[in-house]
């Protein structure tokens, strides 16, 4: 395997686990609350990294690195996964996943506005694509009788979702750079449990436990865990690759959502997602295709 198989597989990977942690998301989102749902995730991860975390050996911050981090991870953990389970309350699993997925896009945009990363016209060209397929996948869903303002909103928010994560990834590559990759994952995420915990805390949350079924919890679980993991494998790929090329295996996941929603959630494959799904993959193919793709900017 090549010096940039590991960092590529990890970015693929990391677009299936989001892929599969979105119908999880889904199936248990009626439940409880779109905080809430996002704070047991990031609990449930904090708890599985810990024990690595508690071994790793930390590298001392400079004093000014440390805030940005902390609201690094508050966006990229916190507030990303609110928009996007409050887009799931109102939305189908691969719809929602389908609008995230222009994540790479406007990775690429930011990345581009900061000169890390060249402006082409056919990059132009895939973003124009891209959100081509996003307005057939909003329009199949209102074909299917999904109220506008719940649609609008759902689809709202699931851009804002990957608007932040994109911001947040492109910040994020300094301080990966200078410190360990777990480290900062913990750092982020501990951070983003932290100010989930403090929103909820005034809400009564904490009064009582969401009353899950057994298959609920596992659901929940599995969230934590594909997140956790997830995010790891994120962070890694970032540190060694172009930010807007991990965040093209983003794409993997509307395709994950929508298979596993309709065969776990019953949830149809229409005609207006498969053509949002091939105007994405096209608009991946144009804007992120170069000769050099596969180097590192380090």
């Amino acid at each position: 395997m090549s010096g940039q198989g590991l960092p590529l597989l990890a970015a693929a990977a990391t677009g299936v686990l989001v892929g599969i942690a979105v119908v999880l998301t889904r199936a248990v989102i009626d439940q409880t609350s779109p905080t809430a749902i996002a704070f047991l995730r990031y609990l449930i991860g904090v708890l599985c990294l810990l024990p690595f975390l508690l071994r790793l050996r930390w590298v001392p911050m400079r004093r000014r690195d440390v805030l940005p981090v902390l609201l690094l991870g508050i966006g990229q953990f916190a507030v990303l996964i609110v928009l996007l389970n409050y887009a799931l309350t109102l939305i189908e699993a691969g719809q929602a996943a389908l609008i995230f997925a222009t994540f790479p896009l406007i990775t690429m945009a930011f990345a581009v506005v900061l000169g890390q990363e060249p402006f082409t016209f056919r990059r132009l060209f895939g973003l124009v694509l891209t959100l081509v397929g996003v307005g057939f996948s909003i329009g199949g869903a209102a074909l299917a009788g999904v109220p506008a303002e719940a649609q609008w909103l759902g689809a709202g928010a699931a851009f804002l979702s990957a608007v932040t994560g994109a911001f947040c990834s492109v910040l994020y590559r300094p301080y990966l750079q200078r410190y360990p990759t777990l480290q900062i994952g913990g750092l982020a995420m501990a951070a983003a449990t932290v100010a989930l915990a403090l929103v909820m805390a005034p809400q009564g949350y904490f009064a009582h436990w969401p009353q899950f079924s057994f298959g609920s919890w596992l659901a929940v679980v599995g969230i934590g865990l594909t997140s956790g993991l997830g995010y790891l494998l994120w962070l890694y790929a970032l540190n060694r690759i172009w930010a807007s090329n991990v965040a093209a295996f983003m794409g993997l996941s509307p395709l994950t959502a929508a298979v596993l929603g309709a065969l776990f959630l019953s949830e149809p494959l229409t005609w207006a997602d498969a053509l949002a799904l091939l105007c994405l993959i096209a608009g991946l193919c144009l804007a992120l295709a170069r000769s050099d793709s596969l180097k590192t900017s380090m």
